[in-house]
């Protein structure tokens, strides 16, 4: 491969990376007029509280499932935990919001409030998309630390407890906190499940949908923004904090 094609396919490349972004970028000024909008104020506080309490879920539930496949199971049962964790990670999510509502359907005959179109289907429609991402992550952090610092920190008279916090967590901080990154992203970003179960109420993917529907192109790319200003900060911070702090060593 020559240097021009190199160079060209770079170029390309970074046009189909970048031209998206400098897309909604022009379309910056159109934030403070989607903002006035009942739908745009509304999604965003349903985004962020189902946002957050689907992540604390995710993490709750995933720290300790990564934690057992990092450290308690054999080594031929970690290949199939992986092709298992594969399977929900690249399920269409369309497929995974059916799949959620034939699940909560029985339910919601004796439990109204997990039915559709209500928060709680809402937030199981997240976790559900965004479990898999931090799992993955999170198994190949905890994995990567080495046994033998816990086993000289035991030797040291050391409790299980003082080996996490002072070993475990330190070395394990920079992956877990991009894996949360990557859950909230995905959270936030959540349209193919929660459309089926939970239309109402109505997170800003959802409402970017209704708002290109009803409105056209323009006002959907406005209200795009106010999606990234909420999904991106998370993960840009950790992003750069993991460059920083890769960068000390």
């Amino acid at each position: 491969m020559t240097r021009g094609v190199t160079y060209t396919a770079f170029l390309l490349s970074a046009v189909l990376l970048l031209g998206p972004v400098g897309v909604l970028v022009w379309h910056a000024g159109s934030l403070g007029g989607a903002w006035h909008q009942f739908l745009v104020r509304s999604a965003i506080r349903t985004t962020l509280g189902s946002g957050v309490i689907a992540l604390a879920l995710v993490v709750g539930l995933g720290m300790p499932m990564s934690w057992v496949l990092a450290r308690n199971v054999a080594p031929g049962w970690k290949k199939i935990w992986g092709v298992l964790l594969v399977i929900p990670l690249l399920m269409p999510p369309l497929v995974v919001g059916l799949v959620v509502a034939y699940v909560l359907g029985p339910v919601s005959n004796w439990w109204p409030q997990v039915g559709d179109n209500t928060w709680t289907a809402l937030i199981v429609a997240e976790v559900v998309e965004a479990l898999p991402y931090f799992v993955i992550a999170a198994w190949g952090t905890l994995g990567a630390i080495s046994r033998h610092w816990e086993e000289d920190v035991w030797v040291l008279g050391k409790t299980p407890a003082q080996t996490a916090r002072y070993v475990i967590w330190p070395l394990a901080r920079p992956g877990l906190l991009v894996a949360a990154s990557m859950a909230w992203a995905r959270i936030v970003g959540a349209f193919g499940a929660p459309i089926v179960v939970a239309y109402h109420p109505t997170a800003l993917p959802v409402a970017i949908w209704i708002t290109l529907e009803e409105q056209g192109l323009p006002a959907a790319l406005a209200l795009s923004l106010w999606l990234l200003l909420v999904s991106l900060p998370l993960p840009v911070a950790v992003n750069g904090w993991w460059n920083h702090v890769d960068g000390q060593h």
